[in-house]
């Protein structure tokens, strides 16, 4: 048992460090003199052929994109900046949409009739306009409560609007569990943003509107380069997945036969630096498991530093075993996690596995200063990552989340010094002499929270692997 265990920590160590780039090894001997791999060329070959357009074949990049874009494969010359709060991330995005001259699509769990609802609506009402075709997607649940008048008004303006899986009365049931939590944007293929923001204001914080909370904390990126390929594909197979609800008959054999390809565009110019990145998708089919894989690699891999940020976290056996064995190892392990209490019930769940994590000497913060949406990780100086995916049950086993993974030390650097603020300025330690002295009955009520939890895992029918 201990051996086959040992095996497959290093198999996923290798994975893990297969993906770091050449600089980021540099930086490490080490590693290397353990015999860590280097990323195979014949991959990186591959992805730049694709990332380039293969000219004159366009169905042989296509057939590049979709193999990479499965598997999460990384591309290579890259261009990704870190959007801090929607401080940065609304005028990046409304400056993008104004500059779109054929395609606009955005998919987004909250659409929120706020100031920043209004204000991305009228930039995609100006891009409708100017004739780009612009196609918003939003869930049934999380945009539940969205305006009819708001709706009507961006049909009105030639937006086109769907509704991921509405939701019509309430149902235990599994499949009502399975949203569309991914907040994601692509402009003519060209420039797309993916995170955790959703379209509303920073400081709409629902009834908590009179408790002077300074601004939602949370993060996005704005991706340029070959990746940008992957997000306008995964994006446009959702739209079409979604119009084939609306036909039948020879129109949706019709309908079949336009599977999105991402072939009409130019031959990008060869690349110029940039890093190396990849798009993490969680869905019910090809990639169930992708995210969680990518985290357990990295964690695997890791030597020296982990800092994970997260809205909600209720890890499962793997996650929570990886995290135990990096300290085990010597590495020092941070989590920025939610100090407001804003859903009870994954609150205190939370508070449910404090116990085991600070007894092996991880360090837990719990930010203070707002609501904590972020869901963000970097490990060493090697590997961050940027997304929707929260690390519990319902993000890593039934709703559609993006990730954006990015290998380059510097990008690690600047959201580990994000971080760093957020924990040294807004944040409380989570003292392990303190939380050892709970009263019983706050005891009680964390493994409450938590088995009630446990119960709706049961229900989705995925406890066996969670």
């Amino acid at each position: 048992m201990c051996t086959r265990r040992l095996l497959s920590v290093n198999l996923s160590d290798n994975h893990a460090m297969s993906r770091i780039s050449p600089s980021a090894r540099s930086k490490a001997p080490a590693d290397r003199a353990a015999g860590q791999p280097a990323h195979d060329p014949a991959d990186a070959a591959t992805l730049d052929a694709a990332a380039r357009g293969a000219p004159g074949d366009p169905a042989q990049r296509h057939r590049m994109l979709r193999w990479a874009w499965r598997r999460g494969r990384p591309t290579i010359a890259n261009t990704v900046r870190l959007l801090h709060g929607g401080h940065d991330f609304f005028p990046a995005l409304i400056a993008a949409i104004d500059q779109a001259v054929f395609q606009v699509m955005l998919e987004t769990y909250i659409y929120a009739d706020d100031d920043v609802g209004r204000a991305v609506s009228d930039a995609l009402i100006r891009a409708a306009a100017r004739g780009v075709t612009v196609r918003v997607t939003v869930d049934g649940f999380g945009a539940g409560d969205m305006p009819e008048e708001m709706a009507e008004r961006l049909r009105a303006g030639g937006v086109q609007l769907r509704v991921y899986r509405v939701l019509r009365g309430f149902r235990l049931a599994r499949r009502h569990l399975r949203r569309l939590h991914r907040k994601l944007a692509v402009i003519d293929r060209r420039v797309a943003f993916v995170g955790g923001i959703n379209i509303i204001d920073d400081y709409n914080h629902g009834p908590f509107e009179g408790a002077n909370l300074g601004p939602r904390y949370d993060f996005a990126v704005q991706v340029s380069g070959p990746l940008v390929d992957h997000i306008a594909l995964t994006a446009e197979r959702l739209w079409w997945r979604l119009s084939l609800r609306d036909v039948h008959g020879s129109d949706r054999a019709a309908a079949v036969a336009e599977y999105p390809l991402v072939t009409d565009l130019p031959p990008r110019p060869e690349p110029q630096g940039g890093v190396r990145a990849s798009l993490l998708l969680r869905d019910n089919l090809r990639n169930r498991r992708a995210i969680e894989r990518e985290y357990l690699r990295a964690l695997g891999a890791a030597r020296h530093d982990v800092m994970l940020a997260n809205a909600y976290f209720l890890p499962g056996h793997k996650m929570r075993r990886a995290l135990l064995a990096c300290r085990r190892r010597g590495v020092r392990v941070r989590l920025l996690l939610q100090g407001m209490v804003e859903y009870r019930l994954q609150h205190y769940a939370t508070h449910a596995l404090y116990a085991s994590l600070l007894e092996a000497g991880v360090e837990i913060y719990e930010y203070a200063d707002s609501f904590l949406h972020a869901k963000v990780g970097v490990v060493d100086e090697a590997w961050a990552t940027v997304g929707s995916s929260n690390m519990d049950p319902f993000s890593l086993l039934l709703a559609r989340e993006a990730n954006v993974a990015v290998y380059d030390a510097a990008f690690a650097a600047e959201l580990r010094a994000a971080l760093e603020r957020a924990i040294a300025h807004r944040s409380l330690p989570v003292m392990p002499e303190v939380h050892a002295r709970r009263s019983p009955l706050y005891r009680f009520a964390n493994w409450a929270a938590y088995m009630l939890l446990r119960l709706g895992v049961i229900i989705a029918g995925v406890t066996g692997r969670y």
